[in-house]
């Protein structure tokens, strides 16, 4: 059984910064693919990264220069570092991985 668990989510001003975690168990992180996605209230939900398994990054248009997605695979946590927080980035963060593991969320609130 997968298990994801985010956390590191929170309030926080426009301008400033917040760092995801997303522990991944009960089967070999290394060897996933780790995404990570956001819903903001009555929107879909839509990709905002990923880090494939030999580090290679992508990130949405919306967030390129602002997010950075890193993995500890000793540490079995993929990370979101968020920077020049907007109040368009308000949402549920999820992690995901292979695309098939959730997590439950961890809440980002940007307040203007």
């Amino acid at each position: 059984q997968v298990q994801l668990v985010e956390s590191g989510g929170g309030l926080v001003q426009t301008g400033g910064s917040l760092r995801l975690s997303c522990t991944v168990s009960g089967s070999s992180f290394s060897t996933k693919h780790m995404y990570w996605y956001r819903q903001a209230p009555g929107k879909q939900r839509e990709l905002v990264g990923l880090i494939t398994i030999d580090g290679i990054t992508n990130y949405a248009d919306s967030v390129k220069g602002r997010f950075t997605i890193s993995r500890d695979n000793a540490k079995n946590t993929v990370y979101l570092q968020m920077n020049s927080l907007k109040p368009d980035d308000t949402a549920l963060y999820f992690c995901n991985a292979q695309r098939i593991w959730w997590g439950q969320g961890t809440q980002v609130t940007v307040s203007s």
